[in-house]
């Protein structure tokens, strides 16, 4: 095939392929808009491209196989593949000899955020068009989410040093975005009909700590680069605004109230991952020292609905039976509504795995199942409160069948649906990104069940 021929015939194609968290998911999206500003056409399959980017994940173990399975199937189909994202930064240059030494004819391998980094790769292997059509990229850019809603990816790397992660080395140090860049993508997307904002990072609350807060201007008024001043900008769009990765720093309550005056979203995505004191200290984790049963109690206070979904980890290096109890005694006082647990993972790299006194793996497993018992107890008595209430829901699907909705308390796809019975006798049905009023009828530990009020 000669370069010089796409475009008298047709514009060049990519394939894309995205793996692992939202904040890659945000990666991907830039670059995809890239391409589309540049000319390219985007190829829903390996056949109908012209060559394949990769946007992999790096880091735990299995993320890493699925990345390196899913670069072997695109070698394998298309045979032209750049490699973009974590596993590609993973401890040095490891990640990128893992990937030249099992496909060794891959074309080119960056780290994450690296848009231009891929776009240079692609124009020497697949030059762009000379005519791109600009004015058919739309101002917000490129989306792999519903057009309802998008994640807002706020700064990019963490300044903090967990033993059990390895993300700095990967993403490197917090580095925020200027508060007023941020507003003006968010302002574009709700221009473009995007109707909730999922506000990502890996440490939403440090917003800001790197640029010292510095000063930006917001639709020409001075605005801090601050956690607090960013969800009191967003909240004046008048839209749903979640926030994810928030670690518990005491400025975090001072963002509570303007959930109690439903500016943003009543909705906290906290990782504490453990709560006795000497496994956070092993964990090197921040803000480690707070007294959050007494912070969660004062939240509710302020805001009786908010929701709280959090992250742990069961069997980290050193973990004896009293502080794993310490922990099921933390969740059965802190009745969170939504908790994830997992099992320790030793990830390649990670300080952690040096640590004395490994948990075996038969005691990590069992020490999950018996957290995760006691939360969904936890979990289906808070929804079992919202039966007989009615609730605004966000309408995420629709078919014949019925509809799936989300409650302000339910993140798409870590939390959970509201599932309603589509109505017989509506002339105009719900469809994907409405609102609508549902009457809770019926709930299990994770979802809930309605009809329209």
């Amino acid at each position: 095939m000669q370069d010089d021929t796409f475009s008298a015939k047709r514009p060049p194609s990519v394939g894309f392929v995205s793996l692992g968290c939202p904040k890659a998911l945000v990666d991907s999206e830039r670059i995809l808009t890239q391409l589309k500003v540049e000319g390219y056409n985007v190829s829903a399959s390996y056949e109908g491209a012209d060559l394949i980017v990769v946007n992999t994940c790096g880091f735990i173990d299995s993320a890493v196989q699925e990345s390196l399975d899913a670069i072997g199937e695109a070698m394998h189909a298309n045979g032209k593949v750049i490699v973009t994202g974590c596993l590609g930064a993973k401890n040095g240059n490891e990640g990128k000899d893992m990937i030249t030494k099992l496909h060794p004819k891959v074309l080119a391998v960056t780290g994450p955020h690296a848009t231009e980094e891929v776009m240079q790769a692609v124009h020497i292997h697949l030059p762009k068009p000379h005519d791109p059509f600009i004015d058919l990229v739309p101002d917000h850019g490129v989306k792999l989410t519903p057009k309802h809603y998008a994640y807002l990816k706020i700064s990019e790397g963490c300044n903090h040093r967990c033993t059990f992660c390895i993300i700095p080395s990967m993403r490197g140090d917090l580095v925020s975005r200027p508060i007023g860049e941020v507003i003006r993508e968010a302002e574009s997307l709700k221009k473009a009909g995007v109707k909730e904002l999922l506000v990502v990072s890996q440490d939403t609350s440090a917003y800001g700590v790197d640029l010292k807060y510095r000063t930006d201007f917001v639709n020409g008024r001075p605005v801090k680069t601050q956690f607090q001043q960013l969800a009191e900008e967003l909240g004046e769009l008048g839209i749903w605004v979640r926030m994810h990765y928030v670690y518990p720093y005491p400025h975090v309550d001072r963002v509570v109230p303007l959930m109690a005056e439903g500016k943003i979203l009543p909705y906290l995505d906290i990782p504490f991952q453990h709560s006795h004191p000497d496994v956070l200290k092993r964990m090197k984790r921040p803000a480690s020292g707070e007294r959050n049963i007494e912070r969660i109690r004062a939240w509710r206070n302020t805001c009786p609905d908010i929701t709280l979904r959090s992250t742990f980890i069961t069997g980290f290096p050193g973990e004896t039976e009293d502080e794993f109890k310490h922990l099921l005694d933390f969740i059965e006082e802190a009745q969170l509504d939504r908790v994830g647990v997992f099992a320790y993972s030793p990830v390649d790299g990670a300080v952690a795995n040096a640590l004395d006194n490994p948990v075996p793996e038969e005691v990590k497993e069992e020490r999950r199942a018996r957290l995760m018992a006691l939360q969904e107890k936890i979990s289906l008595s808070r929804n079992e409160a919202k039966l007989g209430k009615v609730m605004q829901v966000l309408v995420d699907e629709t078919d014949e069948e019925g509809i799936v909705a989300r409650s302000k308390a339910d993140a798409p796809e870590i939390d959970g649906n509201v599932f309603i019975p589509m109505p017989e006798n509506q002339t105009q049905q719900p469809k994907p990104g409405d609102f609508i009023n549902v009457l809770i009828d019926d709930c299990d530990e994770h979802d809930l069940w309605g009809r329209i009020a």
